[in-house]
């Protein structure tokens, strides 16, 4: 039976479909419908307040528009949105399994990971930051050559006004936004629309996240495996109810 991993703010499911490949059953919870959403199981609904029992892991992905330069201009006009990072962290802190807390490089997260498309062979500049509850490594970091996106070896995706036409920079960059099909192919995404793409994590971020988790997940498993078998042997020694063994016997000897 596979791992049971929620993916909160699933959107159309670029994080689950990582998680799928990683090894997971995934549910995904937004408060939109996601009709071509690609996971195991979904469901419309409140991800703040959407029940998380009865999994193993816990991913969210909260809306970044609080941090992201791409807001930066409605931001300046009066536009306000929610400060979602604090909110999910401290709904996660008490849980027994292990979560992880995706957004943009500028949101406030902790001892936070950094991961960009070039890590994984992909022609993306999409750098994303993770928080977790468990120690992430990351790959090294491959330099980005000047010219790299100029020449159409690598392709930048964000929702910035005007990302759909590519008529638009990324903001605080040189580098040109991303055409649809262009999107695609950097993401390693081929079931989304534009926009749905643009609020996307690639599938390769969240694969080599969760095939983290679940190593880390085996290994604790196996220590308190071989805890409790020691602690059943003290108690074998110590319960006089327990039957004599060739083995108690000469460790009760001992």
């Amino acid at each position: 039976m596979k791992p049971r991993a929620l993916d909160l703010f699933c959107g159309a499911g670029g994080a689950t479909r990582g998680l799928q490949l990683a090894g997971f059953h995934v549910t995904g919870v937004d408060v939109n419908a996601q009709p071509r959403y690609c996971g195991d199981e979904f469901y419309q609904a409140d991800a703040l307040t959407f029940p998380l029992n009865g999994y193993d892991f816990i991913w969210a992905s909260p809306q970044c528009q609080s941090y992201t330069p791409c807001s930066s201009i409605q931001r300046s006009r009066g536009f306000t949105y929610p400060d979602l990072v604090a909110e999910v962290r401290d709904r996660f802190s008490p849980s027994q399994v292990p979560w992880v807390i995706e957004n943009v490089s500028q949101a406030p997260l902790r001892k936070a990971i950094f991961l960009c498309g070039l890590m994984f062979g992909l022609p993306l500049l999409r750098h994303r930051r993770f928080e977790s509850s468990i120690l992430l490594l990351a790959p090294p970091h491959i330099r980005h050559l000047r010219g790299m996106a100029i020449r159409g070896q690598v392709f930048t995706v964000a929702g910035c006004p005007g990302s759909r036409t590519n008529n638009r920079k990324s903001p605080g960059t040189s580098y040109p936004l991303a055409k649809c099909d262009e999107a695609r192919l950097a993401m390693g995404i081929d079931w989304m629309k534009h926009r749905e793409i643009t609020q996307a994590v690639p599938p390769a971020y969240a694969e080599f996240i969760g095939r983290q988790i679940l190593s880390s997940v085996a290994r604790c498993s196996s220590v308190a495996g071989e805890h409790g078998a020691a602690a059943d042997d003290h108690r074998a020694i110590d319960n006089p109810s327990v039957p004599e063994t060739p083995v108690t016997r000469f460790i009760q000897k001992a």
